[in-house]
């Protein structure tokens, strides 16, 4: 959905490493998400965890839940509570489809990665299937026959 043009400057925050084996990603929408305070400068210290965390659709609007956003340390009263959930930003028209396909398909919404994008922080939020035990054991056989051909071309050079 999000056109990504060339060249973009990405800052990586963080990525949810653990959800591309869990589950089969079937659409990516880069949301932006709304934040307080001092949780900007503690993104940037890197102090977040996306692990636990899930989006769910209340009410028309996207809000992720479960992800870690640790105090920032000279924040004082100014700090939020870490795991409160938190409003992202799509269109409408976006979050609709989005809910649609929740409902009749049985798919969840995973964030994949945090970064920061012309100055301002992005969530890459994933629509997606799980994965059972035999898929998991087929993407990791696939992973390892791409690694052998890879080796295998360089060794010839």
């Amino acid at each position: 959905m999000a056109a990504e043009k060339k060249g973009e400057p990405r800052k990586m925050i963080a990525q949810n490493r653990e959800a591309r084996h869990e589950y089969f990603v079937i659409e990516t929408l880069e949301t932006g998400i709304e934040l307080v305070g001092t949780e900007v400068k503690s993104l940037r210290n890197g102090g977040v965890t996306l692990k636990d965390s899930w989006a769910d659709i209340d009410d028309g609007e996207l809000i992720v839940k479960g992800m870690h956003i640790s105090p920032y340390e000279m924040g004082n009263i100014f700090n939020k509570d870490p795991r409160r959930p938190r409003r992202l930003l799509a269109h409408k028209s976006e979050i609709r489809q989005f809910a649609q396909q929740i409902k009749l398909q049985g798919y969840t919404l995973v964030p994949l990665s945090l970064y920061f994008k012309r100055g301002k922080v992005k969530l890459e939020l994933g629509l997606c299937k799980g994965k059972k035990l035999f898929d998991k054991r087929a993407t990791a056989a696939e992973r390892d026959a791409r690694r052998d051909i890879e080796r295998a071309l360089k060794t010839r050079r």
